[in-house]
């Protein structure tokens, strides 16, 4: 029998296989054209009788302009969210192991930094996750780069003072949401973990620095998404003003926006972006069209120079995958074919280290002497973006001395490819949510399903309470600025104290001098 739970907005039917019963394309607010575009989420209409939630409904406006990835890649990766792009796209998804008891809640913020991505892909479908750990799971679709982050408040005043995090109340609406209706879908409202990958990480840490979402979770989860700065109010306004002159429209006629078709307005995220140039501090500063510190909805940036007190009481697991970079690196034709030459190794890394280049160089080429410069690149790149940002969130919200911090490092290397991808952005995904038979760079893998009873038990264990502990790791001791404990997830899992100290301190350095 199809299951049936009454929300505050009225009655939905679900579908229940191999005992996961699952809900989705659930409304949590209005359609956010017209009126309602850069307004902060407005409730659902309700409705009477009972409506069908078995199907994804639609995704936000994506990133216009982005290339194809290599056509190897294309045959491993799972396929797009194939529902509509529009402005009706404040959804989410429920998977749930029954409609009775209170089960740890998990709600997964999608990647994509803040410009594109999806919660309705297979990889990332929460059913093995749910069924794996005895926690509802929920996904959640919101708005995206302009759409969700177009700071018009000092061009068109207060009406619009929270259109710059127009996509972050977003999601404390569908955290609202669960809030007064997961209970019926058999989940604790009282025990709500947020976690995100990639841009869902920098989702995650900046719903810990906003007042709007204190008490609506109580747990949270980073992966691979660190964000320590988001766009400041200035930066944020010149591009407001560039978007304008972009479409031929006087800051005066910021309300005209409302109404400009949807491929328009996002075809000047682009120009707009270059208009304004590069960012103050390039290894820290996250995202055109992303977060503003606005001093109201966001009072502050979210971790520097320090954690948010805000969220002291929040424990949090956090870390990356080895080799981030491979991933992106694996559509550079010159990284591919193994072709790099020294000259664009250097030029390369001076254009994220500046003047202390040479001094990177010669560190990673001392770290993995037998190395391939094609390797090295992916290693200092990675150290550069992902590696560093985490290792800044983890050390000041850990010098708060409050909840504990954990830190882990995926390692486990994908054969896809010929190995050529490495432990690349985004291999957590299928380990996260027990889902290696998917299209991925896991599928078929020996030792992929392994791993991924370990990581999706120890993530649904961490939801149930604050500790990630399972019986095949060694103690994970919290991380702590002296001791930095790291749990490495690979064949053989294991804790190492401050991995690749020499190369944290560099970057460090390099990362306060930008």
């Amino acid at each position: 029998m199809a299951p049936i739970v009454e929300t505050n907005a009225g009655k939905l039917r679900g579908t229940n296989s191999d005992g996961i019963h699952a809900f989705k394309g659930i409304p949590y607010g209005a359609p956010t054209g017209g009126a309602n575009r850069f307004m902060p989420p407005q409730p659902p209409a309700k409705w009477s009788g009972v409506r069908d939630a078995v199907s994804y409904r639609g995704h936000a406006p994506q990133l216009p302009g982005r290339p194809e990835r290599r056509p190897e890649l294309r045959k491993i990766l799972g396929p797009p969210d194939a529902t509509p792009e529009g402005e009706d796209c404040l959804t989410l998804n429920v998977s749930t192991p029954g409609l009775g008891g209170r089960r740890p809640v998990m709600v997964w913020l999608h990647g994509g930094a803040f410009a594109y991505g999806s919660g309705n892909r297979a990889v990332t479908e929460g059913a093995n996750l749910a069924r794996r750990g005895d926690v509802v799971v929920v996904s959640v679709n919101h708005r995206l780069n302009i759409f969700g982050f177009l700071h018009l408040a000092e061009i068109g005043g207060e009406r619009y003072r929270h259109s710059g995090n127009a996509g972050m109340l977003d999601q404390v609406a569908a955290l609202e949401w669960v809030r007064d209706n997961i209970a019926g879908f058999g989940g604790d409202p009282g025990n709500v973990t947020i976690f995100g990958e990639s841009g869902g990480g920098g989702k995650v840490s900046v719903l810990l620095a906003m007042p709007a979402a204190r008490g609506l979770f109580h747990r949270a989860v980073i992966q691979s998404g660190a964000t320590i700065r988001v766009s400041t109010r200035e930066r944020a306004d010149a591009l407001a003003g560039a978007v304008l002159q972009e479409l031929g429209l006087g800051r005066e006629q910021c309300e005209r926006l409302q109404s400009v078709p949807i491929e328009r307005l996002a075809a000047a995220i682009a120009p707009a972006s270059r208009a304004v140039g590069p960012r103050r501090l390039p290894l820290l500063d996250r995202y055109d069209f992303g977060p503003v510190a606005d001093g109201s909805d966001l009072p502050a940036q979210p971790f520097d120079p320090a954690a948010p007190a805000l969220a002291d009481d929040i424990p949090l697991l956090i870390g990356g995958t080895k080799e981030e970079s491979g991933f992106f690196l694996a559509d550079d034709d010159e990284v591919w074919d193994r072709r790099l030459s020294e000259d664009s190794l250097r030029a390369r890394i001076e254009a994220v280290a500046g003047a202390e280049a040479g001094r990177v160089i010669d560190l990673y080429r001392t770290l993995d002497p037998e190395g391939s410069r094609e390797d090295r690149l992916i290693a200092m790149l990675t150290g550069s973006n992902f590696w560093i940002r985490t290792v800044l969130l983890a050390e000041r919200k850990a010098a708060r001395r409050a909840a504990p911090v954990y830190v882990y490092s995926l390692d486990w290397r994908s054969p896809s490819c010929e190995g050529r991808l490495k432990a690349h952005h985004a291999m957590d995904l299928p380990f996260v949510f027990d889902t290696t038979e998917v299209p991925d760079t896991t599928r078929g893998a020996a030792g992929a399903p392994e791993l991924a009873a370990v990581v999706s038990a120890i993530w649904a264990g961490f939801a149930r309470n604050g500790r990630p502990e399972h019986p095949a790791l060694p103690r994970w001791p919290a991380y702590t600025p002296e001791e930095r404990a790291t749990m490495i997830f690979d064949t053989e899992c294991r804790v190492v104290a401050d991995p690749d100290r020499d190369a944290r301190l560099l970057w460090q350095r390099i990362a306060a001098g930008s």
